[in-house]
């Protein structure tokens, strides 16, 4: 059977299951709380600069979550937009695809692009460890400007009324790139202000004047886009950190949000 092995075990988290689990169990026993988020904004860096923040975001699903998380993350290569039809391993196991609704979507299916890709495969070992039975659907979104981003949505949504499956949305983006610490946090705030109010529009206007350089504005536009037809009226910054906050070092960061749509 095709499987989309661990491409980055070992650099952006744990390879050791032991040690894995060790480190997503203390990374809960913070973020006790369980939620009910149709979506959710999560980073994907190192473990030891976002897990926690990750966490937190998971957090707000409930564990006993069964079915099928739509993972959506930004391709760092280049890659055009793409679903993944295979399972998906992690040093915790293996994650089994639903593949009924990845072909519903209605996109490329390309495991190539996916190969490498670490926006998605980081948030694997957060899905297998907290959510064994749930299935994934993993989208490697490639154009990311406002109108691609209503175009996957509308796939999604009609997907999820094809096949009825009872879905969570995962947006996998990490925020401002090497800036200072302080100008993080000021353009990451405000980028994220109008996502309270699901205003996807106005997130965009925010990104463009600033040149925020988040690297996965596409699939969180994508998520609340999704999130909004399945009902959700608003959404809810749960926390924000940077790794200047692991290194020290303030001058070059990058910045890490947990948001919850509900």
């Amino acid at each position: 059977m095709k499987m989309r092995t661990c491409a980055v075990a070992g650099m952006f988290y744990p390879r050791d299951p032991s040690h894995l689990e060790q480190l997503l169990t203390r990374f809960f026993e913070k973020s006790t709380k369980a939620g009910d988020a149709k979506g959710i904004v999560c980073p994907h860096a190192g473990y030891i600069y976002s897990g926690e923040v990750a966490a937190r975001a998971f957090a707000e699903i409930s564990p006993g979550f069964s079915g099928t998380f739509v993972v959506i993350g930004p391709s760092h290569r280049g890659y055009l937009t793409a679903v993944s039809t295979v399972p998906w391993e992690t040093p915790l196991g293996v994650v089994d695809n639903d593949t009924a609704f990845g072909t519903a979507l209605d996109l490329e299916i390309d495991e190539f692009s996916h190969a490498d890709e670490h926006s998605l495969e980081v948030q694997m070992p957060f899905i297998k460890f907290r959510f064994p039975r749930a299935r994934i659907a993993p989208i490697m979104m490639g154009e990311q400007d406002e109108l691609s981003a209503k175009r996957l949505a509308e796939k999604i949504i009609a997907a999820i009324k094809t096949t009825r499956r009872e879905v969570r949305i995962v947006a996998s983006s990490d925020f401002s790139h090497y800036v200072t610490d302080t100008l993080a946090r000021e353009n990451d705030m405000h980028a994220i202000e109008p996502l309270q109010s699901l205003d996807t529009r106005e997130f965009y206007r925010r990104i463009e004047n600033r040149n925020v350089s988040a690297c996965g504005y596409g699939p969180i536009a994508a998520m609340v886009e999704v999130c909004r037809a399945m009902g959700a009226t608003q959404s809810h910054l749960l926390t924000y950190a940077t790794s200047g906050d692991v290194t020290g070092d303030r001058r070059e960061v990058v910045g890490y949000a947990a948001i919850a749509v509900i």
